[in-house]
């Protein structure tokens, strides 16, 4: 009888690790006290997107900066240049992403860039976590995908600054603007992309 008790003990410490490991396998968007995304803002938590499914052939980065936008944001964008020689290697690049640059060179703020790369999952995540914990941005997750943005003064000029940026199977759109953010810009790209 003596020895059935460190036996009952046995096995109860095998459940319990049992219990752990599964708990440590749970999926990322488990309820476990961390944060998941909500469709309402949060800037207070690190960016933990719920897992999409896995799309059965990869989405494409486009190569032309104009046809990749509905023709309610290129009337936004209207009269401002796109791609000016003088701002750079622009357009496609050699890596496979794009670089769109809406700005006239001689202005001092007023302009719009866009760079589109492959980058997977972990530094992506790794990077939208700084973001949210070093400077501040909100993130939340729209149309399959993780989303996180910030706005702010101008330092030199009475104008809007501003970034944001979609992260999606393997693809970030990261946008940098001053004072030109035409409405329904990112949400055009990711459409054009993703479908």
């Amino acid at each position: 009888m003596a020895s059935r008790a460190p036996r009952t003990a046995a096995v109860a410490a095998s459940v319990l690790l049992a219990l752990t490991l599964l708990t440590a396998c749970a999926p990322e968007n488990a309820p476990s006290g961390g944060f998941t995304f909500s469709p309402t803002p949060s800037t207070s938590a690190s960016v933990r997107p719920t897992p999409t499914p896995t799309p059965t052939a990869r989405a494409e980065i486009p190569d032309d900066c104009r046809e990749m936008l509905t023709d309610d944001v290129l009337a936004q964008l209207e009269g401002v240049p796109l791609n000016d020689p003088a701002l750079g290697s622009l357009g496609p690049q050699p890596d496979g992403g794009l670089v769109c640059v809406w700005r006239d060179p001689a202005a001092d703020t007023t302009g719009l860039r866009t760079t589109i790369d492959y980058v997977s999952r972990g530094p992506a995540l790794d990077m939208l976590n700084k973001l949210v914990a070093d400077e501040g941005y909100t993130c939340y997750t729209p149309d399959g995908g993780t989303r996180c943005e910030k706005t702010w003064q101008n330092p030199m000029y009475p104008v809007t600054d501003g970034r944001t940026l979609f992260w999606r199977d393997d693809i970030l759109i990261d946008t940098s603007y001053s004072n030109l953010a035409p409405a329904g810009y990112t949400a055009a790209v990711v459409e054009s992309i993703f479908g």
